[in-house]
């Protein structure tokens, strides 16, 4: 298992380029209310960061790779979605973008192991807010946000699905992912509540701290993914190593048994 001082050694280096860029969002912090093309590049400038981030952690074609590649796609969908953000009347527009990208985030998570209580309870959860939403909601708004938060209830629910603390079956970089999805779900609730019930006191920093904290934990989850798929395939070869020397065994003995019998029945 992967511990938190191998991971902070490992990646450090790597992620001074996203510490900085956020740094810079927050201290220049154009306020949402002026959109510009400056203000969308220092927005979109920690995730592409990310972006570099995953790539220099390998990158090909190869089944190895799928899980990387998936969170690659959604970082860029990611930062497709937040450069239409900036300006309000692409918010659909951007909501779709990130509707992709929680759709890629999914399907990297997966759906093994299932945890259907849990599903069960953030459905809940998401749909006791879109009750509280819906009064805000107008013209296709009404049916394109619980759609959204269909998909981003979903990814939540598959990153924490991911952790198992009993078996010894989770890592550093499935904790981060599981945390990263919990950001996620925090700051589109956010904002979901911020435009369509009540505006939310220094909602742009909450927000943006909780979204970039939460693509962090995501985009972490590849560190050892490369790593996790050699194992999976090396346990599967070796099950079914066991599988067939168990038939051959089977096999044999039963061979013996019926050598035994011929033996017995010629004396």
């Amino acid at each position: 298992m992967t511990t938190p001082t191998q991971v902070l050694k490992s990646v450090g280096p790597k992620l001074v380029p996203f510490f900085k860029t956020v740094a810079i969002y927050f201290v220049l912090f154009i306020p949402v209310e002026r959109p510009s093309v400056f203000a969308m590049f220092i927005k979109c400038l920690p995730i592409i960061s990310l972006i570099f981030f995953v790539l220099l952690h390998g990158m090909s074609l190869g089944e190895e790779y799928a899980f990387s590649r998936r969170i690659l796609t959604g970082l860029l969908f990611s930062c497709l979605g937040d450069a239409l953000l900036v300006w309000p009347h692409y918010f659909l527009h951007g909501m779709v973008a990130f509707g992709v990208a929680q759709l890629m985030y999914t399907a990297a998570f997966g759906f093994k192991p299932l945890n259907a209580s849990l599903g069960a309870v953030l459905y809940f959860g998401c749909a006791t807010a879109m009750v509280l939403l819906l009064p805000g909601l107008k013209g296709v708004l009404a049916v394109g946000v619980p759609l959204y938060g269909i998909l981003l209830i979903t990814m939540a629910w598959r990153a924490i699905a991911r952790v198992q603390f009993f078996g010894d079956l989770w890592t550093w970089t499935k904790l981060c992912s599981c945390a990263g999805g919990i950001g996620f779900a925090i700051s589109d609730i956010l904002i979901g509540f911020h435009h369509f019930h009540h505006p939310i006191p220094y909602s742009q920093a909450l927000i943006m701290v909780t979204y970039y904290a939460a693509q962090l934990g995501i985009a972490l989850s590849v560190v050892d993914s490369k790593a996790s798929y050699n194992k999976a395939l090396a346990e599967a070869a070796q099950s079914a190593a066991n599988k067939q020397q168990g038939e051959s065994s089977k096999l044999k003995s039963s061979e013996l048994k019926v050598r035994h019998t011929i033996s017995l029945k010629s004396h």
